[in-house]
């Protein structure tokens, strides 16, 4: 791993630590986890092997990023206060969050210290065809966690957002009329 897989796995890993503790939702909760998947797609997303079951492996990984990205944003607590939109990642989300950046970091580490022979092994066994189709099975389950962790977190806060009117319209008005 290089110094920048390092530190993009590491500031992927504390955009969650950053909502432990309750903030406002804002431009940023969006912009930073998309910007930090974006660069590294750019950086490491050379293409999209498709030869033998490299579509598998990525379809694999894709799919429990996305299941990791949901299961995070419905473990993120959103609330309404002052009339902002409030945010705090819950311990679930943190553990979500951290088990998918921790896999694919376990996983690079595991490959550059004694690893790649099991997994050219087993690429060979299950026909995957090129260390470039592990590469975008990584890269493309970390986009779909961000993603699908921000996307879920945007439609539940405008949920909340909708509420609030109508919560506030819903509580009866004292009637100032007393005749009896």
């Amino acid at each position: 791993m290089t110094n920048t897989d390092w530190i993009t796995d590491i500031l992927l890993v504390l955009v969650v630590f950053r909502q432990l503790r309750e903030g406002r939702l804002d431009h940023k909760t969006f912009l930073i986890p998309l910007g930090i998947v974006a660069f590294v797609a750019s950086h490491y997303l050379d293409s999209i092997p498709t030869g033998g079951n490299d579509l598998v492996l990525i379809g694999t990984l894709v799919a429990i990023g996305a299941a990791l990205g949901v299961a995070g944003g419905v473990f993120t607590r959103i609330r309404s206060a002052g009339g902002h939109l409030l945010i705090k990642a819950g311990a679930i989300s943190a553990v979500l969050w951290v088990l998918g950046m921790g896999a694919r970091m376990g996983f690079q580490v595991w490959v550059d210290h004694g690893g790649a022979d099991d997994v050219a092994r087993f690429s060979l066994a299950h026909d995957i065809t090129s260390s470039q189709a592990w590469v975008a099975a990584f890269v493309l389950m970390a986009l779909t966690e961000v993603v699908t962790r921000v996307a879920t977190i945007f439609v539940r806060s405008r949920l909340v957002a909708r509420e609030q009117p109508v919560k506030a319209a819903a509580r009866p008005v004292p009637s100032l009329d007393r005749v009896a």
